[in-house]
């Protein structure tokens, strides 16, 4: 499981004149919010854990919004390069931050892709060839010429055309600006001075054999902000291509064994087919949230640590076959806690509706064609409450009632 993400957030995006003449390009507002924030959002949500911001001119403002916050579960760091480096100086740069493989990704562009699915293929590519230094997400469009073309034989990329070449046939496969990375690859970058990852490091290793792609589906949402034009449609689009419906569900009894208090990682067993249920639901482009009571927290059983220890159990046991949780919800507070610290009455404490009010608050979701699963009345109380439809699980499997409901 691929659990850190690096974004490079360094162009200078001259290309848009006035709008980043004092403002870096991913903080550019975008329904609202930061262009980054959404960036962020989509990456954390396949169950990544760390996030880097390589930040570059203006990189304060970004440091200022970002840096050493906790966002939809992932911490986030940034780094401000000392001057232009270039996408593989930047990565010499933050050499000390990053994990034996991460995933790398443009902070001006975005494709509706499962990151769980792509990280697995990394890891089964890698199984095949160690050598293997990057993958990277590919996106078939028009007209390649602003972006330059990836020639492909079979997985292996043999070749990049460059922007704007002539090109007889112009559709053809070009660069999402997402990469699965081995930290190995350092090795091919200077120590000092600009170094392009696209043009210095990369065709090295194309070379070599040793860069593998995986192909985004034809038709799904891509943006690259860069234009003036894509960056006023995407004004309009972007809320739209992320806005889906969502399966909320209860977490014991219903996605995993309840042994009273479940909350040691080994005592993590899935119910029947659940953990297919849910990549299911991945697949079918939904998202997965988990909404639970942990009145364990309160009566002092165990922490809010070990709560996320578990979660990060299950969503490690997901990745395995290519399944995430975009976000878990726990309520720790009871009205008779023994820890005075959660001693109340929470809405957010199902039959409350809290946690779900609070995740259609933060997540595009579609509540119309959403729903909750569990396995009690409490659970179903709270999806009255939020205006959901409701499903009582009652044991068998997960993912037949869960392919009935799709």
């Amino acid at each position: 499981m691929i659990d850190q993400a690096v974004i490079l957030c360094g162009g200078m995006g001259t290309r848009l004149g006035a709008l980043t003449e004092a403002t870096p390009k991913p903080m550019l507002d975008v329904a609202g919010r930061p262009f980054l924030f959404h960036l962020i959002q989509e990456v954390a949500r396949y169950g990544v854990k760390h996030i880097v911001l390589l930040a570059g001119r203006f990189g304060e403002q970004i440091v200022t919004v970002f840096h050493g916050r906790r966002l939809f579960g992932a911490q986030i760091d940034v780094l401000v390069e000392p001057g232009p480096l270039g996408t593989g100086g930047a990565l010499r740069f933050a050499a000390d931050h990053l994990a034996p493989q991460f995933l790398l990704l443009n902070g001006d562009s975005w494709i509706d892709a499962d990151l769980s699915r792509f990280g697995l293929g990394w890891e089964k590519a890698r199984e095949r060839d160690p050598e293997l230094k990057a993958q990277m997400l590919l996106h078939r469009v028009p007209d390649t010429a602003r972006f330059g073309r990836v020639t492909l034989k079979g997985d292996q990329v043999v070749g990049f055309e460059e922007k704007g070449a002539p090109l007889a046939d112009a559709s053809g496969l070009i660069s999402a600006g997402v990469y699965a990375i081995d930290r190995a690859i350092l090795d091919l970058i200077p120590r000092h001075g600009a170094c392009s990852l696209e043009r210095d490091v990369l065709p090295r290793l194309v070379a070599e054999g040793r860069v593998v792609a995986v192909q985004a589906r034809d038709g799904v949402y891509f943006v690259d902000i860069g234009l003036p034009e894509t960056f006023a449609q995407v004004q309009v689009d972007l809320v739209a291509a992320r806005t889906r419906p969502a399966v909320f569900f209860d977490r014991d009894g219903t996605l995993n064994h309840d042994g009273g208090y479940t909350h040691r990682v080994e005592d993590l067993v899935w119910m029947p087919q659940a953990r297919e249920a849910i990549a299911h639901i991945n697949e079918r482009g939904y998202f997965v949230f988990v909404v639970t009571n942990q009145a364990g927290v309160a009566r002092g059983y165990y922490d809010e640590d070990a709560v996320a220890a578990f979660h990060g159990a299950m969503q490690a046991s997901l990745a395995a076959i290519g399944g995430h949780v975009d976000a878990f919800e726990w309520c720790p507070h009871h009205p008779e806690a023994a820890i005075a610290a959660y001693r109340r009455h929470c809405p957010r404490r199902k039959p409350g509706p809290g946690m779900l009010v609070d995740l259609m608050a933060a997540w595009p979701v579609d509540p119309q064609r959403s729903f909750l699963i569990g396995n009690s009345s409490a659970d179903m109380e709270a999806a009255r409450a939020a205006g959901l439809r409701s499903l009582r699980y009652e044991g068998g499997s997960v993912i037949d009632i869960v392919a009935r409901l799709l």
